[in-house]
């Protein structure tokens, strides 16, 4: 894979990323910063394994994810279940696989491709 197809794999997906992040009012400097550097690590990762492209996109909501999870809290939390009053994060599924998507472990329902959330 040339660099420039690297390139245009994580411009892709921190894209979809930021969206979401927009989507649910949490771009903010300190969390795009986490994109940038969650989008460093998947740079040398890809440059590692070129054929991983396809998978990028999930691996790096991944990455959001957990950033978040270790300085914030949860996120995305599940818009859905939100009235029965517990608060839970959407996972990404499949974890590792191509077309990555939002989903509700709770009650076993896709929410929104990664980079569609609303």
């Amino acid at each position: 894979m040339a660099s420039s197809d690297i390139e245009t794999a994580l411009h892709a997906a921190r894209a979809l990323i930021l969206a979401d992040l927009t989507a649910r009012d949490v771009a903010e400097a300190e969390v795009v910063s986490m994109v940038e550097k969650a989008v460093t690590h998947r740079r040398w990762w890809l440059e590692q394994w070129p054929d991983g492209a396809e998978f990028v996109l999930g691996l790096l909501a991944q990455d959001v994810q957990d950033a978040l999870l270790e300085a914030y809290g949860r996120w995305p939390l599940c818009t859905a279940c939100a009235a029965e009053g517990d608060p839970h994060a959407l996972s990404v599924e499949p974890e590792l696989g191509s077309e990555p998507h939002w989903a509700c472990g709770k009650n076993a329902t896709v929410v929104a491709p990664v980079g569609r959330l609303t």
